[in-house]
């Protein structure tokens, strides 16, 4: 089963072998059969075949098993430097032993985990005080898989109130034809249409532009919003440049929209990585539970929140805005058991490695981390600026109108924002080299070990190519410096014609000189924008 599109890897190796005469018969292992060393120390005691693809009729030694496998994975990336991703890849050691000590642990069994089930609990109170839910309300959430989950419970959970809705409205009318439409921006993360999808609901999609920020403009939204309009999902950090919504601007807007047109219609905030950066750098922004429509937010443990993957979070500002047809009844593992996440076993060390870290770090910790995450953020950004070659679209190293403070050291001198860096060639750059493609930055960063992604913006500017950066806890300033050091050289070799990155660049261009190079496809894969 070789993986390549043009070549059989697996004949390939076939053909290459030493021993001539086995490639006139069939391998008594199959084709898709691979030697291993009968020894985990090199291949001293020989080899015998072991399938790739196909069950294997009998195991390996435990030792051979964890070398194959240990051999294998070290031709992945290095965590620390894929600046790609928000996923925390480093915590401490005392963590990491409870991670260790709690594997075993599925919290779906209330019962028998209650001391882990009581870690969630304490969880959800903590976000609901630090996400601001008013004095009275009984908020409700639970730890998820990651925050797709928590934002595909938080649409289901309006989709089922707005038909609620319609089953009880004076005159009766259906909540099939035309169906429910929900609304979101063109730069919202892969899972915000995944949910409509998915759950068959309409998705109206507003274009971003740059005076909108590269987010979604408030003013669009009135004309959208009609009887069956089920919210207005919002992100408070987007994905490409770490811009926030502007979700009081959207608030005014849909409460224009019940004076006007009599439609009262929620919010639910995608706040995948804002919400664990904005309480504590931006204290003062608002964005969440202190906005009055704002219903429901999602969002990520195992980005700044601080856990590895396989943590997220869904909060409902009051438990009557959890449908009770989304909650499940279970008594089968000795007690009474209440659920409402999608899948039911779920391992109890997220949740662990989340309580972890808030008591660990408190208020004052995760400040100091993102208030750190943001300044070298901003340092990486004015050095692009300053090299000349690069225009930085993110804004959080920009000050912001009515800032609250005059220290420009704290985050809340600039614009709110996520540690992001996002930023292309300047124009000058590409007019004075009109056949180099600002992808070589990513193919020739990754020949240095960094992983920086090359994409097209969200739909309706696609036709500008950012490389995005984001900075995490683990990225210290002697690694920025050598990322600037790096970024530059690169940079620079691009446009050195001794260097063999320019000609390779030059090489490899689909923009050269020659008029019937094949367009090239700037298309997603899979998804309708990147994750």
């Amino acid at each position: 089963m070789p993986l390549s599109k043009h070549i059989d890897t697996d004949k390939l190796i076939e053909q290459s072998r030493d021993d001539k005469a086995r490639k006139l018969v069939q391998r008594a292992s199959g084709e898709d059969s691979r030697k291993y060393a009968s020894s985990p120390l090199f291949g001293r005691y020989g080899h015998a075949p072991l399938p790739k693809y196909q069950f294997p009729e009998k195991g390996v030694d435990e030792h051979i098993a964890y070398q194959l496998i240990h051999d294998e994975l070290s031709s992945d990336g290095t965590p620390l430097l894929n600046l790609a991703s928000f996923v925390t890849t480093r915590q401490p050691e005392s963590a990491n032993k409870l991670i260790l000590e709690n594997l075993n642990k599925n919290i779906a069994d209330q019962d028998q985990y209650k001391a882990s089930f009581e870690l969630q609990t304490r969880c959800v109170s903590m976000l609901a005080d630090l996400w601001k839910v008013p004095k009275g309300n009984s908020a409700i959430g639970t730890i998820t898989a990651g925050s797709s989950e928590g934002l595909l419970l938080g649409g289901l959970a309006l989709k089922k109130i707005w038909q609620e809705k319609v089953k009880n409205a004076t005159p009766k009318r259906s909540f099939k034809e035309p169906g429910p439409n929900i609304i979101f921006a063109s730069e919202a993360h892969c899972c915000v249409e995944k949910f409509a999808r998915y759950f068959d609901v309409e998705a109206r999609i507003l274009p971003i532009s740059k005076k909108s920020k590269y987010t979604l403009d408030p003013a669009l939204v009135y004309e959208q919003c009609d009887e069956n309009t089920i919210g207005v999902i919002l992100i408070a950090g987007s994905t490409y440049t770490g811009h926030v919504e502007d979700v009081l601007g959207v608030n005014n807007v849909l409460d224009k929209v019940q004076r006007e047109k009599g439609y009262d219609i929620p919010i639910h905030v995608d706040a995948a990585s804002g919400g664990f950066v904005l309480p504590f750098a931006f204290p003062s922004h608002k964005w969440a539970f202190n906005v009055p429509r704002v219903v429901s937010i999602n969002a990520s443990g195992h980005k700044y929140g601080g856990v590895y993957v396989g943590a997220g979070v869904v909060l409902w500002r009051d438990e009557k805005l959890l449908p009770k047809e989304l909650i499940f009844e279970m008594h089968y593992l000795g007690s009474t058991e209440l659920s409402f996440t999608l899948n039911f076993s779920r391992p109890a060390t997220p949740v662990i490695a989340q309580y972890y870290n808030f008591i660990n770090l408190g208020f004052e910790g995760y400040k100091t981390i993102l208030e750190n995450d943001l300044a070298n953020a901003r340092m990486l950004a004015r050095a692009l600026e300053a090299s000349g070659y690069f225009e930085v679209l993110s804004d959080n190293h920009r000050p912001a109108d009515g800032r609250k403070t005059d220290d420009n050291s704290l985050a809340e001198f600039y614009t709110p924002s996520l540690p992001v860096v996002a930023f292309k060639w300047t124009d000058k750059f590409k007019s004075e080299h009109p056949h180099l493609e600002q992808k070589w930055l990513q193919i020739l960063m990754k020949t240095k070990g960094w992983i920086l992604p090359n994409y097209a913006m969200a739909k309706d500017l696609e036709d500008i190519e950012i490389v995005r950066a984001v900075i995490r806890e683990e990225l210290s300033e002697d690694m920025l410096d050598i990322l600037v050091k790096d970024l530059v050289e690169v940079q620079e070799s691009l446009t050195d014609m001794t260097s063999d990155f320019y000609k390779l660049a030059h090489a490899g261009s689909s923009k050269g000189p020659a008029e019937d190079n094949k367009k090239q496809d700037r298309s997603h894969q899979g998804y309708s924008r990147p994750c």
